[in-house]
């Protein structure tokens, strides 16, 4: 039998820990309160985000949730509509010494409050931020442009209410944001899943 075809029949049941690289993104529909209002403010049905992380054979998603942290990949994705997700990769092979970077670089916010402002300093962090800044940090890699909260759709009823609940009249439209719309459409990643 051909080499080929031996490894395709198998390919379905490798483990998620060797279908997926150090650095890969994965993005679902979260169940949280505010994920309708993500959707509705990008235009997009993918409101989570977090990067793929083999520690010891076992794969997990380094995300930022209450607080940023290391969750098991399975628990990851059932937490998701549907579990349903979609995984994409750097369109460019990541050294090994590259993906340890991204990771020690990405750890440094283990820990940290979850952002509820989307603000961009470091004394909290959403789900888009981490990827993007642990990217641009680690290995200057820009995963998309960065955007300004005005550049959002904001006129939904569901989006006007939680800005207001969480900015009250004084919304920081100016305030520099990457939303995971913007990282999931970027010409920088392939989809692995």
């Amino acid at each position: 039998m051909n080499k080929l075809l031996i490894v395709l029949m198998f390919l379905p049941s490798l483990s998620y820990a060797t279908r997926y690289q150090t650095g890969d993104i994965i993005f679902h529909t979260s169940k949280s309160a505010q994920s309708i209002v993500i959707q509705k403010a990008t235009h997009s049905p993918y409101s989570h985000m977090g990067m793929l992380v083999n520690k010891n054979g076992k794969l997990w998603v380094l995300e930022a949730i209450q607080p940023v942290k290391y969750t098991a990949f399975n628990d990851w994705v059932n937490r998701g509509v549907n579990q349903q997700y979609v995984v994409k990769r750097l369109n460019c092979d990541l050294s090994r010494q590259q993906q340890n970077t991204l990771v020690k670089n990405a750890e440094k916010y283990l820990g940290k409050p979850y952002d509820i402002y989307f603000e961009w300093n470091n004394d909290a962090i959403y789900c888009s931020e981490i990827i993007w800044k642990a990217y641009n940090d680690a290995l200057g890699i820009q995963l998309a442009p960065l955007q300004k909260l005005n550049r959002f759709d904001l006129s939904d009823l569901k989006v006007k209410a939680l800005m207001k609940q969480r900015y009250g009249q004084n919304i920081p439209l100016q305030e520099t944001v990457i939303a995971p719309k913007a990282i999931f459409e970027s010409k920088q990643l392939i989809t692995v899943k």
